[in-house]
């Protein structure tokens, strides 16, 4: 693959530049560089191998030559900017790249792919991606925003620490080959995955985007654990019911509690003893 080919392949997406490297520390690093350079909205950064990526929480994302997707799409427009403003907060972003992984896996392969929130999408409880995005800003003007999202899709492709039967990890890592049982053009889901993100993004702001990552959500209505990552002893434990308008992930606890959390790390978490009835939630009409 070279970029003149690849640009050949994505010429019917509405892209607003391409930049291909056969081997790069990390997209989103690239991609930022880029921005310096006042690059356009949609501008895509993409590499055949990723060494020095990273995940949310400072998780480190490698990306072996040929093995996998690894790219980021620099959004500048500025209804994306604005909402990112409005919520204070990326999740909605985080969400357009899950529910573009997720709708090219269905779409494609008819994978039961679905979003574990906030970033990451699962096979089968077997994690396959993951989105991390990240706010640039120019003194206190916010100028864009990048938004890197790694697939898997050969074996090659999944840590093999991500295996390790004496510390089980909840969500081991897979890979879209293994998933599908043969292998996988990486270039033809990426143009799939492309089409859905644009499709998406169009829809941001409305109702229906929110009702559509809610409907892919993995976990829903189960018992989990959400644990903060930046409070240790912040540990919150509930049935997971909705999102809310901000993309935060809405549980509800044993005493009936319901709680909008904006950050932390799902665990599964066996339900309470004795019986337990949710209350209905409402949402406002949009």
């Amino acid at each position: 693959m070279n970029q003149q080919i690849l640009e050949t392949q994505l010429q019917d997406l509405a892209l607003g530049g391409l930049r291909y490297f056969e081997s790069v520390g990390s997209t989103n690093d690239e991609a930022a560089n880029w921005i310096k350079a006042d690059c356009p909205d949609l501008a895509l950064v993409i590499t055949n191998e990723q060494n020095a990526g990273r995940g949310r929480g400072g998780r480190k994302w490698f990306s072996p030559a040929g093995s996998a997707l690894a790219f980021s799409l620099v959004l500048r427009a500025e209804d994306q900017i604005n909402l990112l403003l409005k919520y204070q907060n990326t999740a909605r972003l985080n969400g357009l790249g899950a529910l573009a992984v997720c709708g090219a896996l269905q779409a494609k392969f008819g994978l039961p792919a679905r979003i574990k929130w906030p970033n990451d999408v699962l096979i089968a409880d077997q994690k396959v991606a993951g989105v991390l995005a990240e706010a640039h800003w120019l003194g206190s003007e916010l100028t864009a925003v990048v938004l890197g999202i790694g697939v898997n899709v050969s074996p090659a492709s999944v840590p093999a620490d991500d295996w390790d039967t004496l510390n089980p990890h909840p969500f081991p890592a897979t890979c879209v080959e293994t998933a599908l049982g043969r292998p996988v053009d990486r270039w033809e889901l990426l143009h799939a995955l492309l089409a859905e993100l644009l499709k998406w993004r169009k829809r941001l702001s409305e109702q229906v985007f929110l009702q559509a990552w809610e409907a892919n959500l993995a976990l829903r209505e189960q018992w989990v654990q959400v644990i903060d990552p930046g409070m240790v002893s912040s540990t919150k434990t509930g049935r997971i019911l909705a999102l809310g308008e901000d993309g935060s992930l809405r549980l509800q606890s044993e005493s009936g509690e319901v709680m909008d959390l904006r950050a932390g790390e799902i665990h599964p978490s066996d339900p309470p003893l004795g019986g337990f009835r949710l209350r209905p939630v409402d949402r406002p009409e949009k």
